[in-house]
């Protein structure tokens, strides 16, 4: 395995290592509070339970596709969808009753945490579209395409 080979694969792992095994697993594990958690944001305890499993799903099958470079580019698409849906439903930092900027302040906290889902649903689309303008192009013709991120170029 080269260097190049090992830090793509790094790379991914760091963006997706969240998700897949962490969040999947809790999700796995704590069946019963993600529940909870998703029904404060629906309302409805049968809307909550699908969309945790939604989640689940999501979580697993769209970071194995980046992992392995399969329909990478529209996995990390879907994940950084998902991370923006997930700040706005479960990271409303703007209804905690004690958001503030200076002391102690939980809204405070959350509004970092909503931060930080967007920061990393900016890798996510970095990913998807590329780093540079004319790269869009390139997923908008082609979404479900492999990047192939492991070929180093060499011929066999």
């Amino acid at each position: 395995m080269t260097i190049e080979i090992l830090l793509a694969f790094l790379a991914r792992l760091s963006l997706v290592l969240l998700f897949l095994p962490f969040s999947a697993l809790d999700k796995v594990l704590n069946f019963g509070a993600a529940t909870r958690q998703a029904g404060e944001a629906t309302g409805s305890r049968v809307l909550a339970r699908v969309l945790v499993i939604a989640g689940l799903l999501v979580e697993v099958t769209m970071s194995l596709g980046v992992l392995a470079g399969v329909a990478d580019r529209f996995c990390a698409l879907v994940l950084a969808g998902y991370c923006a849906v997930t700040a706005v439903l479960f990271k409303q930092f703007w209804r905690a009753p004690d958001f503030r900027l200076r002391g102690p302040s939980q809204g405070r906290e959350t509004m970092w945490d909503f931060l930080k889902n967007f920061a990393v649903a900016g890798g996510f689309l970095v990913l998807a579209f590329g780093a540079q303008a004319s790269d869009v192009g390139t997923f908008l013709a082609h979404p479900l395409q492999s990047t192939h991120p492991y070929s180093t170029g060499d011929a066999p």
